[in-house]
């Protein structure tokens, strides 16, 4: 009997070891399972660019809202139609989802990391550069939709988050992005390599977290309760982008899948969706813009423009398609760049928020456009002397008058010239065919899935903004 005993305790220890040696074998030993910060953070920023960037119908018709460019094909987009794609729900899952997620886990990540990994003044540079781009992101979600989940946005208990209220979030965007810059140490490293902008330089990092406050405090120049005036002589005292070197700018590769997402839609994808519109082609041709050729193709002979029609239905070979530059697999991709801080303060002199003179501004704005292109000094030169473009004898306010040039420098970078549409009511867009200006949109609807999903708290942000409607204006957009 006792050794019939030990014998079947044998058995059960064995048995019991080998159970656990069964147990490794449902672990994917080929797959990471924990994810350096800096991988996150790289991730996180590659899907902000290609966000930024994209041409994609399906994500991104800002070159179509800011009529840069319009639709052969298919013609839904530029006629206003977002739902029928779910246009908001990409742009609403991607940058919650794909950006700040993974910035947010970048962080938690980091401060687990060992100091062999990184050092707490290494680990202090990168959380604050996470936060620098975190207040990009839910900025550029702010300027698309209004309110949006903020407080409790990110946590994946709640499924079900309240929306907060814009101006609010801007006054914490503000507040956080002070903090950041405070917490930059230029003498010390950061996400070296991981950074596929900067290569981890802290310096440049703060040169752009000030330009980005720059642009908030532009953005909202009309809310006087967010004091614009302090937050834009702070942000240039503390110092902006002073030359095109400076601009935040990321080098697509010739080889998939880390092309161009420009190339991956009007080239790689074999079809023609767009060719310059109206709006662009008649504006440049009066003025002369020797930006002409850099922006557009000579298919209808040299020298020779034509412009689709805005939201009709525009046969490709009879109208000007996008330049072969644009097209380029490895063109670059800016988040935010010299030209763009020149105009802003240009608008910032004008309005008299800070010292310095408009016309020097909008000059070197449209200059370094113009060079940025392709262009000379020389033709900028020429071009500052027309009567049409100069900035004492240009037409209109000085709002229209740094609106335009600023639009037409932004081509290429949808978001932005919708924006400066938006916010200085210039210049004169044309509704497309049946419709009116007052059906060009002011803002983006939201997501679908949220009026499905999360229908309290949609409808509460749908009655607080004024309406879930295209044509809802945002809180800075008052005039």
């Amino acid at each position: 009997m006792k050794k019939i005993l030990i014998t079947l305790l044998v058995v059960i220890v064995a048995t019991i070891m080998s159970c656990k040696k069964l147990d490794t074998l449902n672990e994917d030993t080929k797959s990471a399972t924990k994810v350096p910060s800096a991988t996150l953070f790289s991730n996180a920023m590659k899907n902000l660019l290609d966000q930024e960037t994209t041409p994609s119908v399906n994500s991104n018709v800002f070159r179509a809202f800011s009529q840069y460019w319009t639709e052969t094909t298919y013609t839904d987009e530029c006629n206003y139609d977002v739902l029928n794609r779910k246009i908001p729900d990409y742009e609403f899952r991607t940058i919650y989802r794909d950006v700040l997620a993974d910035l947010k886990e970048a962080k938690r990540v980091s401060d687990g990391e060992s100091e062999v990994v990184s050092t707490a003044a290494v680990k202090k540079n990168r959380a604050a550069i996470t936060e620098i781009l975190t207040v990009y992101a839910y900025q550029r979600l702010v300027d698309i939709f209004g309110n949006i989940p903020y407080d409790q946005s990110l946590d994946i208990s709640n499924v079900l988050p309240v929306y907060d209220d814009a101006k609010t979030i801007y006054a914490k965007l503000f507040v956080r992005l002070d903090a950041a810059i405070a917490d930059l140490n230029t003498s010390e490293a950061s996400f070296g390599d991981a950074d596929l902008i900067y290569a981890g330089d802290v310096a440049s990092w703060k040169t752009f977290a000030y330009s980005l406050k720059l642009k908030m405090g532009i953005t909202v120049a009309d809310v006087t309760e967010l004091d614009p005036a302090g937050k834009i002589t702070s942000a240039v005292t503390g110092g902006v982008f002073t030359s095109a070197s400076e601009s935040a700018s990321f080098q697509y590769l010739g080889a998939s899948p880390n092309t161009n997402p420009v190339y991956v839609e009007l080239v790689a994808s074999g079809r023609h969706d767009w060719v310059a519109t109206n709006t662009m082609v008649d504006i440049m041709d009066t003025l002369n813009d020797p930006r002409m050729n850099d922006y557009f193709d000579s298919n209808m002979g040299a020298g020779v423009y034509l412009g689709g029609t805005y939201g009709a239905s525009n046969t490709y070979a009879n109208f000007t398609h996008i330049t072969p530059t644009v097209q380029d697999p490895t063109r670059v991709s800016l988040l935010l760049d010299y030209t763009e801080v020149q105009f802003y303060l240009a608008e910032a002199a004008a309005r008299g928020l800070i010292g310095g003179s408009a016309e020097t501004y909008y000059n070197e704005g449209i200059t370094s456009s113009i060079l940025y292109w392709g262009g000379t000094s020389a033709e900028a030169t020429v071009y500052l002397l027309n009567p049409a473009v100069a900035y004492t004898t240009a037409p209109g306010t000085y709002k229209q008058k740094i609106a335009v040039q600023a639009w037409i420098a932004y081509y290429d970078r949808g978001l932005i010239g919708w924006t400066t549409w938006r916010r200085l009511d210039a210049p004169i867009l044309n509704p497309p065919p049946g419709k009116t200006n007052a059906d060009i949109p002011t803002r983006f609807t939201y997501p679908i899935g949220e009026q499905t999903l999360n229908g309290a708290n949609y409808t509460a942000a749908a009655a607080a903004v004024g309406g879930d409607k295209l044509t809802t204006k945002l809180f800075w957009d008052k005039y």
